[in-house]
């Protein structure tokens, strides 16, 4: 292959993967700016938390702008050196989850995507090798565009197009969602292993000690019932055994939703297989939540039980002493349950969020900027019942 032809193509290959990135996480920077708080907490950055999600969005429309200006062939210097820097910190960060397992995933690709740590951080060191041979050889990358002022208004679309469209995602929730609460969803069906699917297959190796005979060896679980030495009362099982898993199977895609009222009693069943409809108001941080919205959440719900009689709740991870403090409970109408933040933070991609179910299926989602109104719900849902 010519090297101007193996040059456009690792071009071509780089930009087009940064641009898909940066749009997958900008589809989502909520959960992308989640993903960056794992990493504070990791690095003891904690303080950076409340500039998580502005710091998200900069960086998906970053790499955008970078894989744009790859492509095009223009400020070279500006989106070269930004790729390096960009892939380099990127490398950095999926060797530390890889080697010290502390992030299971990097988010590279969101949640369209899942890659493991070695994955990522190998898929890293590709690109890292790519964007060093262009690096070496950018005198021989052409300018798709020559003139200055096409070219800035291209560095100025390229900048402001997902800015614009990353902020469109965070007030209004993901384009597509990839999450297992999608509207569509059944939730039921998300948390139980289907008919004839297997489970992950481990092996269980057992440290066995014969002091009788001052000995030691190690057997796996099925070398240790087929030899049938545990009938051998010489020989004990001692230390932990040790667990390893042989074949990966079937992983349930919501194996984490607990909803337990203030007593600790389970109302998961109960809850997300109503058969009627039910309305979710998903609340993972009352501290953080605007409480206008919750206000306006609570005279729907007061609106809703009086002309049809349905459920409303509130989903919170917040303490009870938050809620206490946040809510007015001498008129609030709605039933309060605790779920641990990781799968409320999955369920909706706002705080405050509302969620529309019917027998476990998610029929409707709406962020804290564009809650319902009574007629609304009205003329599209209950107008049937």
């Amino acid at each position: 292959m010519q090297k101007s032809i193996k040059i456009q193509v690792v071009k071509w290959l780089v930009g087009l993967l940064f641009i898909f990135s940066g749009l997958i996480k900008a589809n989502d920077p909520l959960g992308f700016s989640y993903k960056l708080q794992e990493y504070f907490e990791v690095f003891q950055l904690s303080f950076l938390n409340s500039f998580a999600t502005p710091l998200a969005i900069l960086l998906c429309v970053f790499e955008i702008l970078l894989g744009g200006l790859l492509i095009l062939g223009i400020f070279k210097k500006f989106s070269l050196n930004g790729l390096l820097l960009t892939i380099l910190f990127f490398t950095f960060l999926t060797f530390v989850s890889a080697a010290f397992k502390v992030v299971t995933s990097c988010g590279c690709f969101g949640d369209a995507i899942p890659l493991s740590p070695w994955q990522s951080f190998a898929k890293d060191v590709v690109l890292l090798i790519a964007i060093v041979y262009l690096y070496k050889n950018k005198t021989h990358i052409p300018a798709l565009i020559t003139h200055p002022g096409k070219q800035s208004a291209a560095f100025t679309i390229l900048f402001t197009a997902p800015l614009l469209f990353a902020t469109f995602t965070y007030r209004y929730l993901p384009v597509v969602d990839f999450l297992p609460y999608a509207e569509g969803s059944s939730i039921p069906a998300a948390m139980r292993m289907p008919e004839g699917a297997q489970p992950d297959t481990y092996e269980i190796t057992y440290n066995l000690e014969n002091k009788k005979l001052n000995s030691r060896k190690k057997l796996s679980d099925k070398e240790y019932l087929d030899q049938g030495i545990w009938k051998d009362k010489d020989w004990e099982i001692v230390g932990k055994p040790e667990r390893k898993l042989i074949k990966k199977g079937y992983e349930v895609k919501i194996k984490d939703l607990v909803i337990a009222n203030v007593d600790g009693l389970d109302y998961t069943k109960e809850i997300i297989e109503n058969p009627f409809y039910n309305l979710i108001l998903v609340a993972y941080n009352l501290e953080d939540a605007n409480l206008q919205k919750l206000d306006e959440f609570n005279q729907l719900a007061l609106a809703i039980a009086e002309q049809y009689n349905l459920r409303s709740v509130l989903l919170t991870s917040s303490s009870v002493e938050t809620i206490a403090s946040k809510i007015p409970m001498t008129s609030w109408h709605t039933e309060i349950f605790y779920v641990d933040a990781v799968p409320l933070k999955s369920m909706i991609r706002s705080n405050p969020g509302l969620i529309l179910m019917k027998n476990g299926v998610v029929i409707k989602k709406w962020s804290s900027y564009d809650f319902p109104s009574i007629e609304e719900l009205n003329s599209q849902y209950f107008s049937k019942l």
